[in-house]
């Protein structure tokens, strides 16, 4: 597993490595259970998943950090894994996921990680979590013009939206209204070659407070993106 990472010029301890080796067990198990996943074969897991995830770690390096439709905990346990000090709050909507990450975070002994079952457009509208969050993360969740609603809210002024997107110069394009409506500038473009696929990560930061009638709910998000 090192020399995968390192492959990425990334560097991990053997106590990560042992909590990527576990993470990986409770995936298959789970997944036998909970279809988390599509891909399966170890290899291709630590690529497609975790070196994927692992791959923001500078990006997303500090604070309190909220991972929105964190499904099978894509990035944001690895990003934790890559480094302990974050505060962090994964979100999904799913009860079975959840019950997967809650078991990956008592296995691995993740502390500062909090678990909350609920959709991102009704948690939004919650002062404790509204425009709180130092990052906000997401992947493989929505086209970015409907994903940046969802995201936004939760970020403060200062902060930033950060998304792992496959090759996405037209989801850039097409997202630019929504990301100025929302109180965000785009800030970067990272595109980087993954085993012979096309990523990006896109990072928005939220410039001014975000009107609080965003995000819309009732599926309007993804039915109508601004």
């Amino acid at each position: 597993m090192k020399n995968l990472f390192n492959k990425f010029n990334l560097d991990i301890s053997d106590i990560q490595r042992e909590k990527f080796e576990k993470y990986y067990e409770l995936l298959v198990y789970y997944n036998s259970k909970f279809n988390i996943t599509a891909i399966t074969e170890k290899n291709e897991v630590i690529i497609k998943h975790f070196i994927d995830s692992a791959l923001g770690y500078n990006k997303v390096n500090f604070g309190k950090v909220i991972d929105v439709g964190s499904g099978g905990g894509f990035p944001a346990i690895p990003l934790k894994i890559m480094n302990d000090d974050l505060d962090l709050t994964l979100l999904e909507a799913t009860g079975k996921k959840c019950e997967f990450l809650k078991a990956v975070v008592d296995n691995l002994k993740l502390k500062g990680v909090k678990v909350i079952n609920e959709r991102a457009e009704t948690l939004a509208k919650n002062e404790e979590y509204r425009e709180s969050f130092d990052f906000c993360t997401a992947r493989a969740v929505a086209r970015l013009n409907t994903l940046c609603e969802y995201c936004i809210p939760f970020v403060k002024v200062g902060g930033k939206f950060v998304s792992y997107k496959g090759d996405a110069d037209e989801e850039v394009n097409e997202a630019k209204t929504a990301v100025f409506k929302l109180g965000g500038k785009i800030k970067e473009v990272f595109k980087y070659d993954l085993d012979g696929a096309k990523r990006a990560l896109i990072t928005i930061e939220k410039v001014s407070l975000t009107d609080k009638k965003y995000p819309r709910g009732n599926g309007k998000e993804r039915k109508n993106p601004l």
